[in-house]
């Protein structure tokens, strides 16, 4: 009975994406929203509901701590901090990552605030043609973390009741990134800043008085905060729908009894595919133990979902830039993340003095087995997915 109800949902979700493959986008897009009407019109409480969730979110944690940050930030791109970014700090941080050293900037932008200000900035450097196509493409997927203060204080204290944890999955995010950088190819090291004489000079620079500057910096951030909370409304009432929709939770209980995992989990994977904070919340919540939740949750904050997605794309979609390139290293970065938090977390942590599970002593018999399995792996993975990139 097992098996045939797996063929089927492996049947259906197969004709699923053949349908969307061979129907024309419009139309797929179009049916989609058509479905999302009818179903706010049949429980317009659920979108009230998740509509005024989304708007608390952004305007209690999003908000205030994003919209002072980018008027800064634009306050020291105005005064041409770019270039004295690139002096002080470029060959240090991007030389390893085989960058030009203009790249620093968006790098340490994304290091300090997360999604999405690093592609944001990553496309305003390609638009100034400081950065080519190749170095903008990698760019996007080195400087693309989330937040620390979400890993650490959502993730890690509030999620977790661990801030330990959420130092392990802030540096296994962070060191995914490093090794995005060094696994993507570079065909075009070489390049170097060609705008300054023609787009930007400190000349112009000096000639912009503090006022404009200033003006110019709230207009810019208020625009992309606007942008990035909408965003987030948005999915919040399309993972409240799904969520909250009958089919969804018949499959979901079903997926439970096959797998075997609680259906908060299951439910966190596929939402968080969405949505990643909505997914991390759920798979914390759920009652697996701490060895399968830590590499998941690791996946999702590298793999950042559907919604960081399409921020990103709200970006990058002016320019030749391939978002399904984008997505398919954000996926492979998700993997190498989980990997590397399975091994900060045996190397650190001992996890019989953070947390007590009944079935601890089922994982202390081969605990160094594991990590010497997963040691040996690695090369292997990283060979793959270096001649994959190679060919892309």
């Amino acid at each position: 009975m097992k098996l045939l109800l797996i063929i089927l949902l492996i049947s259906i979700l197969f004709l699923i994406f053949k349908l969307f493959k061979t129907l024309k986008i419009n139309f797929s897009v179009t049916l989609i929203c058509s479905l999302i009407i009818l179903q706010i019109i049949l429980a317009p409480s659920i979108c009230i509901h998740y509509t005024i969730s989304g708007a608390k979110l952004f305007f209690n944690a999003i908000f205030p701590s994003l919209f002072p940050f980018l008027v800064v930030i634009n306050i020291i791109i105005g005064y041409d901090g770019i270039h004295i970014y690139s002096k002080l700090l470029g060959n240090l941080i991007c030389r390893p990552l085989k960058l030009p050293k203009e790249c620093n900037f968006a790098l340490l932008v994304s290091v300090l605030c997360g999604y999405p200000l690093g592609a944001r900035y990553t496309c305003d450097l390609y638009e100034k043609n400081i950065i080519d196509l190749d170095s903008c493409e990698r760019l996007l997927n080195i400087a693309s973390n989330a937040s620390p203060l979400f890993i650490l204080g959502s993730v890690g204290t509030s999620m977790m009741f661990s801030p330990k944890l959420g130092y392990i999955l802030l540096l296994s995010n962070i060191l995914s990134c490093v090794f995005m950088g060094l696994i993507i190819p570079s065909k075009n090291y070489a390049f170097r800043i060609k705008y300054r004489s023609n787009n930007f000079s400190k000349a112009e620079s000096n000639s912009l008085n503090i006022g404009i500057i200033f003006k110019n910096s709230i207009e810019d951030a208020i625009k992309n905060t606007l942008s990035i909370g909408g965003f987030i409304v948005i999915f919040s009432v399309i993972t409240g729908i799904i969520k909250d929709n009958v089919i969804f939770n018949i499959v979901i209980n079903k997926l439970s009894l096959i797998i075997g995992a609680s259906g908060n989990f299951i439910e966190g994977i596929l939402l968080g595919m969405l949505e990643m904070t909505n997914g991390c919340y759920l798979i914390s919540s759920s009652h697996s133990n701490l060895y399968t939740k830590l590499p998941v949750l690791s996946f999702l904050i590298a793999f950042s979902g559907l919604s960081i997605i399409s921020q990103v794309y709200s970006y990058t979609y002016k320019y030749t830039v391939s978002i399904k390139k984008y997505i398919i290293r954000k996926f492979f970065q998700g993997i190498i993340s989980s990997v590397l938090t399975i091994i900060l977390y045996y190397i650190f942590l001992n996890a019989s003095s953070i947390f007590t599970f009944n079935n601890m002593s089922i994982y202390k018999n081969y605990n160094l087995y594991l990590l010497i399995l997963i040691i040996l792996i690695i090369p292997s993975l990283l060979i793959t997915i270096i001649k994959l990139f190679h060919t892309s």
